[in-house]
């Protein structure tokens, strides 16, 4: 098995897909065949981003498995404290009916006043 990843946002905000497939591409192999199929569905996919689009196409045309959440069997939430590590439901709930929906966080809001010219007031 070999494992491949396609990413697609900036520095700060991506998101990521996994596949897996039983034959070894090259990287520049496997880079053109993206980029061929980039250009196929660039103008219109009905995924949700142009990651999904193009491992849809991988699974489907090329023998890839496309490593999405639909397929997973199960999903443990992990955790240092034993009261946050358990079995979720695999979709986005813990299965507690009687859990609060949000977890217990202290919220802290830290403001800062830009001073860039040095005058001690801020702009």
């Amino acid at each position: 098995m070999y494992f491949y990843e396609l990413h697609e946002g900036d520095a700060e905000v991506y998101s990521d897909v996994l596949l897996v497939h039983d034959e070894q591409y090259e990287p520049e192999e496997f880079f053109e065949l993206v980029q061929s199929i980039r250009r196929q569905v660039l103008d219109g996919f009905e995924d949700d981003t142009l990651i999904e689009a193009i491992a849809a196409v991988l699974e489907r045309d090329h023998g890839f498995v496309f490593i999405s959440d639909d397929k997973l069997t199960a999903a443990v939430n992990v955790s240092r404290d034993d009261d946050d590590t358990f079995l979720a439901s695999l979709d986005g709930e813990t299965g507690d009916e009687d859990d609060e929906l949000e977890p217990d966080v202290d919220y802290v809001t830290i403001r800062a006043a830009l001073d860039p010219d040095g005058s001690g007031r801020p702009n």
